[in-house]
C-alpha cells in the first residue's frame, strides 16, 4: 500500500534498481508527489470530472459544482437537476456517470471502501460495473484513493507520451504497449505511474492532474 511519502521514496529505489532506464527519469522528474486522497465517493467524484478535461477546466467544474451542491456526497449529487449539472459544465454523460455512481453507493451496491481493500482486478470489476467508468477512472481511484501499489492507468495520454519522451520511443505507446512496458515495472508500477507524471509535469511542462486535490 501507498500511504506516505517514505512509500513513494522506496518505490522509486526498487524502480531504479529494477529498470536503470529510470534512473534518469528520476533524476529529471524532480520530487514525485504521494497525491493521496481519502476513498468514497468525493474521491471517485474528482475522478470523474477530471476525465478528458484539462487541469483548468476540471478545477472550474469542480469548484463550480461544490457551489452548487453544498457537498459532494450521493445525496447532494443527486439532487441537482439537468439544468444544474448544465450550469456547471457537466456534460451529459459525466453528469449520468456521476449519478449512477451515486445511486450504487446509496443502494450500497458500491462500497468505495471496501473496494480499496480488494485485489486490483475484482476492484476494478467493481467500479466498471458501474456505466460511464471505465479502466482509466477505476485505475486513478485505486491508485490515489486505495494507495494501490501496482496499478499503472497505461489509457492515460500523458503517461503515455511521458514514457515516449522518457524512453526515447519513436511514437506513442498504445495502452495496450504501455501495459507490456509497464509490466517490468511491477510492484511499484503505481510509484512509476507517479514518476512518468512528475516527468511529464517538469520536462514537458504540461500540468496534469488524474485527481482533483482536496
Amino acid at each position: 500500500m501507498i500511504r506516505t511519502d517514505a512509500d513513494v521514496a522506496a518505490g522509486l529505489v526498487d524502480l531504479a534498481l529494477i529498470d536503470a532506464r529510470l534512473f534518469t527519469v528520476i533524476d529529471k522528474a524532480g520530487p514525485v508527489p504521494l497525491r493521496r486522497l481519502p476513498p468514497g465517493y468525493r474521491g471517485l467524484a474528482g475522478i470523474i470530472v477530471a476525465q478528458m478535461v484539462s487541469r483548468a477546466s476540471a478545477d472550474a467544474i469542480w469548484h463550480r459544482l461544490e457551489d452548487a451542491a453544498g457537498d459532494i456526497t450521493p445525496h447532494h449529487i443527486l439532487a441537482l437537476s439537468d439544468a444544474d449539472c448544465r450550469a456547471v459544465g457537466l456534460s451529459r454523460a459525466k453528469a449520468e456517470t456521476l449519478r449512477r455512481a451515486a445511486e450504487a453507493v446509496d443502494r450500497g451496491d458500491l462500497d468505495l471502501d471496501a473496494v480499496c481493500r480488494m485485489d486490483a482486478a475484482a476492484a476494478a470489476r467493481a467500479l466498471t460495473a458501474i456505466k460511464g467508468i471505465g479502466r482509466w477512472t477505476a485505475d486513478v481511484y485505486l491508485l490515489f484513493c486505495g494507495g494501490h501499489p501496482d496499478i499503472f492507468p497505461s489509457g492515460d495520454i500523458a503517461l503515455q507520451n511521458a514514457v515516449a519522451h522518457a524512453l526515447g520511443l519513436a511514437m506513442r505507446p498504445s495502452p495496450q504497449e504501455l501495459d507490456r512496458i509497464a509490466a517490468a515495472w511491477s510492484p511499484w508500477r503505481g510509484v512509476s505511474a507517479r514518476l512518468f507524471w512528475a516527468y511529464y509535469a517538469r520536462e514537458m511542462r504540461r500540468e496534469v492532474a488524474p485527481v482533483l486535490e482536496g
